[in-house]
């Protein structure tokens, strides 16, 4: 029985949707747009990288050809000479968000239809009844931040201040978050995640997608740094996704990085975590090696996302993704005959976009495995065509979204 790696590389968007004007976004292009700084010299970083982007064998598959039948344009770097060798396209996105769970959850067969809760760019942005329960419950004396606010930044700016007063820092994004960053040591790792757990009960009524454990280390504002102790509290799926069809089926789901957190952890029969892509790289590798006839391994690469997208750093997110490309050799050596392989992603993060926020975007469809020919694929109407197809190569019945490209 055949097996199947479904790999998402957090926000690597591929040209702006159909939609994209509705959510901001006209002209986006995460692709693109660094590729264009790559070749124009404005992505070069000394020690880091130069050039034009290099990516050949994600290209060999198909990438190129994908990102060229979503926008219509050439990717400069992306000159692979003759017909691809993986399925190759695009998925657009049906979800009402461009956020993480949206993504995620229409890939495994579930789009979101109903609207998930935001904060107002206020301070303080959470509304005061919220913060009340959250506190009398955690039996809190206040919190810091309640703000919009980047990860690192508010640590940065409040940290010592935590540590003084023992509150914890409360903020959010432009995504459907609560995220509550405190020292592992001082504060205590139990104790946040308990805390988090209290939030995530007050916050349901609002309609809040993840309430997020931001732990971390250090004594002063030069030497704190997040930990990989990170963890997510989201709300369930409104319908049974793809990898719970698979373990109702007896199958194993491994979940890589933040899959299980995404899901609520159900449906993920394993997990394996880990601190950047290179650690999730080493750990997808050790997932396929564990898994049997049938299984499916899910891993998410978060670095795109959290470390260059919403930071706007194009020479890192190009460097991200030449050292991926690297790397990808060794993923295809792992496959057995009858496995799939899927390289795509869960949104766009344009790291030349205005602002801090995920892009509305089209995603990479591509597909390989030993004995698969290459062809187009297409442009998909929905990502849920992406685990439907995961249904139909793992042998399983298909569910009520999307349309297999097998």
């Amino acid at each position: 029985m055949p097996r199947a790696i479904l790999c998402v590389l957090d926000s690597f968007g591929i040209g702006g949707a159909e939609d994209a004007d509705a959510f901001g976004d006209a002209g986006s292009d995460t692709l693109g747009h660094i590729a264009e700084k790559c070749a124009s010299g404005l992505a070069d970083r000394e020690g880091l990288r130069s050039g034009p982007l290099s990516v050949p064998n994600m290209d060999r598959l198909g990438l190129g050809a994908a990102s060229k039948l979503s926008t219509g344009r050439d990717v400069p770097g992306l000159d692979f000479a003759g017909d691809p060798q993986g399925l190759w396209g695009y998925a657009a996105e049906v979800s009402n968000g461009k956020d993480t769970p949206s993504g995620h959850w229409e890939i495994a067969g579930v789009p979101v239809r109903f609207d998930w809760g935001y904060f107002p760019k206020t301070i303080p942005t959470f509304p005061s009844e919220l913060i009340d329960r959250i506190k009398d419950k955690a039996g809190l004396d206040g919190i810091l931040g309640d703000k919009h606010a980047s990860g690192t930044e508010i640590i940065a700016e409040l940290g010592e201040e935590h540590l003084r007063s023992g509150k914890p820092i409360f903020y959010t994004s432009a995504d459907s978050v609560i995220q509550i960053a405190a020292h592992e040591e001082h504060f205590g790792l139990e104790r946040l995640y308990d805390l988090c757990e209290i939030t995530r009960e007050f916050a349901d009524p609002y309609n809040i997608g993840r309430v997020i454990a931001r732990p971390f280390t250090g004594e002063t504002a030069a030497t704190f740094v997040r930990t990989p102790n990170r963890r997510d509290y989201s709300v369930l799926p409104p319908e049974p996704t793809l990898l719970d069809r698979l373990t109702q089926a007896g199958r194993t789901v491994y979940g890589v990085g933040k899959i299980s957190d995404i899901f609520a952890h159900q449906g993920v029969s394993k997990v394996l975590k880990g601190a950047g892509n290179d650690a999730l790289f080493e750990k997808t590798l050790e997932a396929m090696q564990q898994a049997g006839d049938g299984d499916l391994v899910f891993a998410n690469f978060i670095d795109f996302d959290s470390l260059y997208g919403h930071r706007r750093d194009v020479p890192g997110y190009a460097a991200a993704l030449e050292h991926f490309d690297r790397q990808l050799p060794e993923l295809l050596a792992g496959l057995r005959e009858g496995d799939l392989l899927i390289l795509t992603a869960d949104h766009g993060c344009d790291p030349t976009w205005k602002g801090t926020d995920h892009t509305r975007e089209h995603v990479p469809v591509i597909a390989t495995g030993p004995g698969i020919a290459g062809r187009s694929v297409g442009g998909r109407k929905t990502f849920a065509d992406i685990g439907e197809s995961v249904a139909d190569h793992l042998g399983i019945a298909r569910g009520l979204h999307g349309e297999s490209f097998l």
